[in-house]
């Protein structure tokens, strides 16, 4: 037993990713006594694959992770080498904030976070297996035989588990990038009769940027004017780097499909399930034959290195292939790789297994989060990890789990997704994945989920004053949109934006709902709007400019909580009610839904399904 690190901690979480990360600052942060251990302390935070933070969905995940009090949306702002808004072009509820991030600086950033977090022990080492007693976490053992006890675990061991990298015929038993993989706590887990499968993802080769022809690509810049991840940062951030766009050619193809055989995602060497929404080049090239090129984005790892990541190029092909495909694209053709691509298969779980709140249905104080849960990308973990945190900390305070719902937040959609339909393939969150979307909007989440951090303790008074001082705004700027002009006041305005003149008055909310209206020419052009939060005025706006479809679905969302608001015990045994499809008994009986909202959203059970669980919770007054 090492004499610096006690004994006994209310809380452990095994690994230190982006799930890991949010897990252990948010159990330190509300007061739990908490070690973090991990494989390699030269891991904490690391991006594996692309050094991105954001991007469709998943801004908004990072958003959400701010406003309940997390740490990844602080960390990016902190270490961004360019910030764009995606789908521009397209409506607000689909735009997403998406950050290059220093790949080397932001894992320095938040390991330093960690070690300077009181409350929070972290140590380097590998968990082996979790100690149980009557059915409760009690503790792990370490490859070491250390021994550490506590009432609550965090498993958030990432891509780690008895992971394997492959490059052609190459296996290497390692972890990503070289990191080392841990061997036994797979076993540990299925010994607690959680059950475990294996999955794929990839990641493309890292190239010299010394080597490559930028004068032939499409320069990508960021936008100065975008707010940051963070609703405690101030104003716009710098754009210190650019991306750039490319293509592959007619030669890339033929290099492929001459070399498909050799392909382990194509010869039976990989067995395991990969990602559908980021498939390996090798996989475009198969799916889309018909397809003459593919984009390619070329983008800086770091400040402090030349390595490039070639986004839209991850694969498993042997090194050789991997030399000439890399070659072919435009801008490449003298290249020199500095890191190859792999693909990378690993141990996860079957995330039907766990509630609502992410806790282990049948161990008592077990949570697992990230990519264990079979989910993909950094923010998607991060995510998990707070929220496995937060009810790891309510579980020790014996208070009620948080469970976010599908219409307060995409974190809800996520975790609903994984715990109710479960995944076949690595998860990715996509803003179709959410019913209510234009509810759910980016500049919104502090909105929906800061009262909630409040209520938990992650919300300090910095930012709560800071919140409080933005529902005042809120107030102020509904109150001024109440005004009403004469249409001489407002004549010139419409002639300049091509919006018809009417003959009576119209109010700043009633001008709102032109089309051509817009915030920046409004702000622009009347003196008495010029002093207006812009920002505040911004969500505002969205609000009035779509308050038609913001009422129905609000409407939708009454009818569904009248479901999510009729709990299901625990112990129901739906295999006597008669009148159940035996799919339907099978689905109930296995997950457990806690409400008939949950119940209704099970693949495999039917609306007629949830009419006779009605009719039975009725007539025995459950």
């Amino acid at each position: 037993m090492l004499d610096s690190y006690q004994k006994n901690y209310d809380a452990i979480v095994i690994g230190c990713g982006h799930a890991g990360v949010e897990a252990s600052l948010a159990l330190a942060r509300l007061g739990h006594k908490t070690l973090a251990i991990t494989l390699s302390l030269d891991a904490i935070a690391f991006m594996a694959c692309n050094p991105a933070i954001g991007g469709t969905a998943k801004g908004h995940l990072v958003r959400e992770i701010d406003a309940l009090g997390g740490q990844m949306g602080l960390s990016a702002d902190k270490n961004l080498l360019q910030i764009r808004m995606l789908n521009m072009g397209k409506g607000p509820a689909v735009q997403s904030l998406r950050g290059q991030a220093d790949k080397t600086l932001y894992h320095h950033y938040m390991k330093n976070i960690m070690e300077t977090q009181e409350n929070l022990d972290i140590l380097q080492g590998e968990v082996a297996q979790i100690l149980t007693s009557n059915g409760k976490v009690r503790g792990i053992k370490t490859t070491l035989d250390q021994e550490f006890f506590c009432d609550t675990i965090v498993v958030c061991t990432g891509v780690y588990l008895n992971a394997h990298i492959i490059i052609g015929d190459n296996v290497t038993k390692t972890g990503p990038n070289g990191f080392s993989r841990a061997t036994k706590l797979t076993d540990s887990l299925i010994s607690l009769d959680i059950p475990t499968r294996r999955f794929k993802t990839g990641t493309p080769a890292r190239v010299d940027k010394n080597t490559i022809n930028f004068d032939v690509m499409q320069v990508q810049k960021g936008d100065d004017d975008i707010y940051p991840f963070s609703f405690m940062t101030e104003g716009y951030l710098p754009n210190k780097e650019v991306c750039y766009l490319t293509y592959t050619t007619q030669k890339t193809k033929d290099i492929i499909m001459a070399n498909i055989d050799r392909s382990p995602l194509y010869n039976g060497s990989i067995h395991s399930i990969g990602p559908r929404y980021c498939p390996s080049i090798e996989d475009k090239i198969m799916r889309f034959a018909d397809k003459e090129r593919h984009q390619i984005f070329i983008e800086p790892e770091s400040s402090l290195t030349n390595e490039m990541y070639v986004q839209g190029m991850s694969s498993s092909l042997p090194f050789d292939v991997q030399l000439e495909m890399y070659k072919s694209v435009i801008g490449l053709e003298k290249v020199k790789i500095m890191r190859f691509a792999y693909a990378i298969e690993y141990d996860c779980i079957d995330s039907l297994c766990l509630t609502p709140y992410l806790m282990v249905k049948h161990v008592g104080g077990l949570f697992l989060a990230g990519q264990l849960n079979g989910s993909s990308g950094y923010e998607e973990a991060a995510a998990q990890g707070l929220v496995a945190g937060i009810n790891a900390s309510l579980y020790l305070r014996n208070k009620q789990p948080l469970t976010l719902t599908r219409d307060s937040s995409y974190i809800g959609v996520l975790i609903d997704d994984l715990v109710t339909k479960g995944t076949n393939e690595p998860y990715r969150m996509m803003t179709a994945r959410a019913e209510h979307r234009l509810l759910l909007r980016q500049e919104n989440a502090d909105k929906r989920l800061t009262p909630i951090g409040r209520e938990i303790g992650l919300v300090d008074d910095e930012r709560w004053q800071k919140f409080c001082q933005k529902q005042e705004n809120f107030q102020q700027i509904n109150s001024s949109l109440t005004k009403i002009l004469p249409p001489k006041e407002f004549k010139d305005y419409f002639e300049e934006i091509g919006e018809p003149i009417p003959h009576n008055g119209l109010s700043y909310r009633d001008m709102l709902k032109r089309s051509n209206v817009t915030c920046e020419s409004m702000l622009d052009h009347f003196d008495d709007l010029k002093d207006l939060d812009k920002r505040c005025f911004e969500e505002v706006a969205t609000d009035i400019k779509y308050e038609g479809y913001l009422s129905k679905q609000k409407s939708i969302i009454g009818d569904v909580n009248k479901l999510e608001s009729k709990i299901l015990p625990e112990d129901l045994d739906y295999n006597s009610i008669k009148g159940l499809r035996i799919e339907a008994r099978q689905k109930l009986d296995k997950i457990k839904p806690l409400n008939l909202g949950q119940a209704s959203r099970i693949s495999g059970v039917s609306p007629a399904d949830i009419t006779v669980l009605l009719v039975y919770l009725s007539k025995n007054k459950i």
